[in-house]
């Protein structure tokens, strides 16, 4: 898929360090994460080695990665079905505004419906205006819901 300046496409192996930097770029927005290369790191690869239940989708601009955007399948009672988890969804500060994040996001859309997906949700920051402003333009709405989380063990 492709749009005028990007080329949208899956992931690769080769992309692994591209796709750590930009974690990192976003984990510097998003304060409940750290970038730590080795475990973004792992992290992409768990997410390519299993396509059937995980999509990783890439914006490159002449040859380089400057975007990406995540997804993986869950079981949701609610639903009754499948539902997809997006995370992940970056574009480089430079490349923001030019379409590439929405092509990652309807790219991720697709592979959700031909899994039968019946939901999609995603994790923003609460202090991201610019990107909940991006999501509500992309048909994204909030829920009544909080997150909470546990570091097991």
């Amino acid at each position: 898929m492709d749009i005028p300046g990007f080329h949208i496409r899956p992931a690769r192996a080769s992309d692994i360090q591209a796709l750590a930097s930009l974690a990192a770029e976003l984990f510097s927005i998003e304060k409940d994460f750290a970038a730590d290369f080795r475990k973004q790191a792992e992290g992409y690869i768990l997410l390519l080695s299993n396509p059937e239940r995980a999509r990783v989708l890439v914006a490159e601009k002449d040859g380089k990665v400057v975007g990406m955007a995540t997804a993986q399948l869950l079981i949701s009672t609610a639903e009754g079905g499948i539902s997809a988890l997006v995370e992940d969804v970056v574009v480089t500060g430079q490349e923001r505004g030019r379409g590439a994040g929405k092509a990652l996001l309807d790219g991720l859309g697709s592979w959700a419906v031909s899994k039968k997906a019946r939901r999609m949700q995603l994790l923003a920051d609460r202090e991201n205006t610019a990107a909940l402003l991006f999501y509500e333009k992309q048909g994204w709405a909030p829920t009544r819901m909080a997150v909470l989380r546990k570091f097991p063990g």
